[in-house]
């Protein structure tokens, strides 16, 4: 079943590279260019989510969203803008935005974007059931913070044990950064944004003697944990 965006750009000639090049992906569009009508499509069309521009005619991005959150609390919104201020990013997510790229952008980031917020929506977690993971050629013992390979085996500090956790319950899917950072380290700073390539690496580390284990970075948006 294909993902059914609301793809609001006043930019008529990047609207419909975008739509189109989107289309050839396999994702359904409905486009706007008109603030003033948004709100009205979005009650008709019911689309999985919205890419959303900021700065439109007779009404912004932001307006729209907010009127989108009274309708629909679930509905994932992505913020599209040449805008570089940090107060637009943090007021895009506190009205209700669960994602904000910044122009110029590529299409892939956006297909990667929209594929993630449409997950995690849809995402039930894995519940993690007894003690031990099985990782390829690896046992992962939750409780102990151990990792092992026969007779070999890792003591995982705290943090290493809660991140290879993560990556596991989110395997095979885009993970972002930023959901990661939150969830590991409480918040986003760049000092934490830092320690964790420091535990990407060490995790890869870990995991290198079983090739069908790897964690593959996708620029500018986090990570995919692929297990087979």
């Amino acid at each position: 079943m294909s993902i059914k965006v609301l793809y609001v750009e006043d930019e008529l000639f990047l609207g419909k590279i975008v739509k189109e090049t989107l289309e050839t992906r396999g994702f359904e569009v409905v486009m706007e260019s008109d603030g003033a009508d948004v709100v009205r499509t979005f009650e008709d069309e019911q689309p999985d989510i919205c890419v959303l521009d900021v700065m439109l005619p007779n009404k912004s991005g932001f307006e729209i969203a907010e009127e989108i959150r009274r309708l629909n609390n679930d509905v994932p919104l992505i913020f599209l803008t040449a805008k570089t201020q940090t107060d637009d990013v943090v007021h895009g997510f506190r009205i209700g935005g669960n994602d904000y790229i910044r122009k110029p952008f590529s299409m892939e980031e956006l297909i990667v974007r929209i594929e993630n917020a449409v997950r995690v929506k849809k995402e039930i977690p894995v519940a993690l059931t007894g003690d031990t993971i099985t990782l390829g050629k690896y046992q992962f013992h939750l409780n102990k913070q151990v990792l092992s390979s026969g007779r070999e085996e890792k003591k995982l500090s705290y943090r290493e044990s809660e991140l290879l956790k993560y990556l596991f319950q989110n395997r095979d899917s885009v993970i972002d950064r930023r959901d990661l950072l939150n969830h590991i380290w409480g918040n986003d700073s760049f000092f934490n944004s830092r320690n964790l390539d420091v535990y990407i690496t060490k995790i890869r580390g870990y995991l290198k003697d079983d090739g069908s284990l790897e964690i593959i970075t996708i620029k500018g948006v986090g990570y995919r944990f692929v297990t087979a």
